[in-house]
């Protein structure tokens, strides 16, 4: 492990940063707001944080290997979320703590979609698009790690599928190719959130609502420019083009790059881990649309409608909201949120569990059951028609004891601080799985949490985005031994 590499890759990663404190300036210029202050002053103190830390050791010859590369993804995400407070800090139409801006910021760069804000309409538009932004910049920063960093983990995701990925790396440390394959993803987000824009603003969204709610759609975050969210528009054509958005985003970028190489969008079908996730799509719209129609809560048209879209929004862990699903009768407020430990594709800006890792627990609990009644039959598990590894297989369950555990452990912390069991079930599941809306006392916001049931939740979302094992990892010793 260097020091010096992983100082000068964090100091241009807060160089970088600062820059994208510049557009909100000019959102506030075109809004006549006076707002632009408090982005001047965050980009400065942030581009000489990046400059101190960037300009001692810029002449460092080492490349950035394994090790150096948990590290430096799990600074990332530290470091870019305190930086990231600074505007919301700064602002005198928020008055926040830092521990409420803590939380807005984690909860934007790691797209969960939680917040601590209420009376959204009435705040300055620059404020609300450096918000929006955050998601959208945490979402392209998911899509690189999750192809060049997390495989070296091999904790099963988008390992899986090296043959198909634009440029995983196969070695232990980070390549030229690496930033070859970052161009391409950087071009098909930018190309989906562009069209997104578009679309929406075809459908009758400013052209302010139309490129915030794209950053948000397109990174599967779920933040809004307005209290009641994706409703406020009262748009089915809105709506549809929501729902479009959110499952492409849920899709392996990688699987989004082969089909654009090859012109074949049958590859969408004939990928087994896109093909499970259009599935269960599928089928968890067709009970919660049937059950809000015979329980009698919507008429027919509007069970599909609403229906449809809460169950695409909350499976991929985007969170945007037409209705109060919390109050839906029964077992669907509780169907939903189970649906989002599912989460969307390994290498896509969703949260979750992933659909990847669900395709392999579902084959070697086939092959258990299997193997009772033929205990000498050889069955090994095939994704694509690639036999995958037993050490992947194993990872996969490691990282699911794993989860459960601190699943829980964050459920017993969050009790131990007051809240009621569902808030507490779900508040940690919206979290961990970077959903962000909850039932109970977080189905609208988190504001009345006390400070330290939202530091668990913070260090829930960084855990959650960063598969768990990219931080815990740095909590072995062995990580530490030379």
């Amino acid at each position: 492990m260097h020091a010096t590499v992983t100082a000068r890759v964090l100091g241009l990663l807060l160089i970088l940063f600062s820059v994208t404190m510049l557009p909100p300036i000019a959102v506030s210029i075109i809004y006549s707001e006076s707002f632009a202050g408090i982005f001047l002053s965050a980009f400065l103190i942030t581009l000489l944080a990046g400059l101190v830390i960037w300009l001692p050791v810029r002449q460092s010859a080492h490349e950035l290997r394994t090790r150096d590369g948990f590290i430096v993804t799990v600074l990332f995400w530290l470091v870019l979320s305190v930086f990231g407070t600074l505007p919301f800090l700064f602002s005198d139409a928020l008055e926040l703590s830092f521990v409420d801006t803590l939380f807005e910021s984690v909860s934007g760069l790691t797209t969960t979609g939680a917040t601590v804000l209420s009376g959204l309409d009435d705040l300055p538009k620059s404020l609300l698009y450096y918000r929006q932004q955050l998601q959208w910049l945490g979402g392209i920063g998911i899509i690189v790690i999750a192809v060049a960093v997390l495989p070296m983990l091999g904790v099963g995701g988008v390992q899986i599928y090296r043959a198909e990925a634009p440029g995983p790396i196969k070695d232990t440390k980070i390549t030229p190719r690496i930033t070859e394959t970052a161009t391409v993803l950087f071009k098909i987000y930018l190309t989906l959130t562009a069209t997104c824009a578009i679309a929406y603003w075809c459908a009758g969204m400013s052209t302010f609502d139309a490129i915030t709610h794209s950053f948000s759609t397109v990174a599967i975050g779920g933040f809004s420019t307005h209290d009641e969210s994706i409703g406020f528009f009262n748009s089915t054509a809105i709506m549809a083009i929501c729902t479009f958005f959110m499952v492409v985003s849920g899709i392996n970028f990688a699987l989004h790059y082969t089909v654009w190489h090859d012109r074949a969008l049958l590859f969408y079908w004939t990928d087994p881990e896109a093909r499970m996730y259009l599935t269960i799509l599928l089928l968890g719209m067709m009970i919660v649309c049937l059950f809000l129609y015979a329980s009698g809560t919507y008429a027919w048209d509007d069970s599909i409608i609403q229906g449809a879209f809460q169950l695409v929004s909350i499976m991929t862990t985007t969170g945007f909201a037409t209705a109060e699903f919390d109050s839906w009768p029964t077992f669907l407020p509780y169907f939903l949120i189970f649906l989002s430990f599912f989460g969307a594709c390994a290498g896509s800006t969703g949260g979750g569990i992933k659909i990847g890792r669900m395709l392999i627990l579902m084959q070697q609990s086939i092959r258990e059951i299997y193997q009772l009644v033929h205990p000498n039959a050889v069955l090994p598990i095939k994704i694509n028609n690639r036999k995958v590894p037993d050490r992947i297989v194993d990872a996969v369950w490691a990282f699911f004891g794993v989860y459960l555990a601190v699943f829980y452990l964050m459920v017993l912390l969050l009790l131990a601080d007051g809240l009621d069991y569902v808030t507490a079930w779900s508040a940690t599941a919206a979290s961990l799985n970077n959903l962000g809306p909850g039932l109970g006392a977080v189905a609208n916001n988190y504001s009345e949490l006390t400070d330290f049931s939202k530091v668990i939740l913070c260090f829930g979302m960084l855990l959650g985005r960063l598969e768990i094992f990219t931080l815990l990892v740095l909590f072995s010793p062995t990580f530490w031994r030379r």
